[in-house]
């Protein structure tokens, strides 16, 4: 009968450890090949020249300046977004990171011609 009683506590404790064991954690994730990290740098400059046009929309709205300057500062903001694509479309829809860079100046500047 002890033999017994110590068989089921050894089961009940192999079980409840067995329970305890903890699944291994996830794989990394997989790196982005190359085409991928060059759509991001496309994303990431269109993304800025969209953020830049909602400032142009406030100062505007604001009445900092008069819709005339606002068209300008847009007009220009348009003609870095397309370098972007014009540049994106010769490397399959993405940038290098030297276009990135270059595009990234040329968003500075629009920048500053709007101010904050």
């Amino acid at each position: 009968m002890q033999r017994f009683t110590r068989a089921l506590a050894g089961l009940a404790l192999v079980s409840s450890l067995a329970a305890c064991v903890v699944s291994p954690p996830p794989p990394p994730p997989a790196h982005p090949d190359a085409h991928e990290i060059a759509v991001q740098r496309l994303r990431q400059v269109d993304g800025r020249a969209d953020n830049l046009g909602h400032r142009i929309d406030n100062h505007v709205n604001k009445g900092f300046y008069p819709p005339p300057q606002g068209d300008a500062l847009h007009h220009r903001l348009d003609v870095i977004r397309q370098e972007a694509h014009d540049m994106a479309a010769q490397h399959g829809g993405g940038l290098s990171g030297e276009e990135q860079r270059v595009l990234n100046q040329e968003l500075d500047g629009a920048a500053h011609a709007i101010g904050e």
